[in-house]
């Protein structure tokens, strides 16, 4: 097992060595496109079985005119094992991929940082529903589940888990409202989650035909992100909440809008919920609560966040009814983002550290 007890966490000039494990998917794309342009990371390994031996541009056409791109071939992860120990392994492997290659990432990186969803759950029934091969081969050590914003100080332990990206997007919605001494809300929630194509990852089998132009169900009941905003509302307000989550298919390649519904508790007032999401994420720098909407374009959208680490937040209340919105990112605020952002704070750097903040547009 690698050593984590020599990493300086307050060094900001350091250079921490990476690695990237899975790193021709879209999500391994992103992160390779982040670090790529993080003053404080080197990247000394990427993983690619398929594409071992490629340069990245020729897998990832939009980073083959970055200076480094030609520099960097993927390899078999088995070489990992003759590689010097990293001190960040990024693990963006398929849902299932993981468990079984963990051991052997585990003994040459000093912290593992798991995009996946193969560690998110702790119920073990939730598990072997959800992730069967988990169940299979349970973890070395416990994952922390780890949301940057609400999660507190940075985990001590070598295994962080990041959130899904209809999960994050769905627990930036709702926090605030269970957050207080008191929740706001009652515990009913309905949620109803968007996702571009990109949520389906590169190895999506649904032909582009039937997406463009289209809109439709994704999953109605059953979604394995469902008990993981349970869970992660639990774990950080302490509230039980009774969640119906159904998930859409949107024409787009990224970017996921959430829109949930609630019920406010007896004499909870309009301005006390302006109130709570606005201390929720004070001081929060990814993190946009949209102030009074009026008009549809106040509201989190899509072509505000897509190509930035940014999720916006905004509420709408009328009589004793919320409906909260919520915008992000699936690659980059949902996944890639948010790992860099998780990294940056456990070793130190400025939290904003090579993460973009303003979205592209048309």
């Amino acid at each position: 097992m690698a050593d984590i007890g020599n990493t300086d966490h307050g060094n900001t000039n350091q250079k921490i060595r990476v690695a990237v494990v899975g790193a021709s998917g879209y999500t391994g794309g992103e992160v390779i496109r982040l670090l790529l342009e993080h003053p404080h990371v080197e990247l000394a390994f990427l993983s690619a079985e398929r594409a071992a031996g490629a340069v990245i541009g020729s897998v990832h056409p939009w980073l083959r005119n970055h200076p480094k791109a030609g520099a960097l071939r993927f390899r078999p992860l088995a070489e990992l094992a003759r590689t010097d120990p990293v001190d960040v392994a990024f693990c963006c492997l398929p849902t299932g991929a993981l468990p079984e290659r963990l051991p052997l990432i585990a003994a040459h990186a000093k912290r593992v940082l798991n995009l996946g969803g193969d560690f998110r759950l702790r119920a073990e029934d939730e598990v072997r529903a959800h992730y069967p091969k988990t169940a299979e081969h349970p973890p070395l050590e416990d994952f922390a589940y780890y949301v940057p914003e609400l999660s507190g100080d940075v985990p001590e332990g070598r295994f962080v888990n990041l959130p899904g990206c209809m999960a994050v997007t769905t627990i930036y919605a709702l926090y605030p409202l269970f957050a207080g001494a008191e929740p706001l809300a009652t515990d009913r929630v309905v949620v109803d989650a968007k996702t571009g194509s990109t949520g389906g990852g590169r190895g999506s089998n649904e032909p582009p035909a039937e997406r463009s132009g289209n809109f439709r169900v994704h999953k109605l009941y059953g979604h394995r992100h469902a008990p993981e905003v349970r869970q992660a509302i639990a774990d950080f307000t302490g509230a039980a909440v009774d969640l119906r989550f159904s998930t859409h298919s949107l024409d787009v390649a990224r970017g996921i809008l959430v829109t949930a519904y609630a019920e406010l508790r007896d004499g909870v007032t309009s301005l006390d919920v302006k109130r709570a999401y606005a201390k929720a994420y004070v001081g929060k720098p990814f993190v946009r609560v949209r102030p009074a909407p009026k008009a549809p374009q106040d509201f989190p959208m899509l072509k505000a966040v897509v190509g930035s680490n940014v999720a916006e937040v905004a509420i709408a209340v009328q009589g004793g009814q919320v409906v909260a919105v919520a915008a992000l990112d699936n690659l980059i605020k949902g996944a890639a983002g948010q790992a860099v952002q998780a990294m940056n704070l456990m070793h130190g750097f400025d939290e904003t550290s090579g993460l973009p903040t303003t979205a592209v547009s048309p």
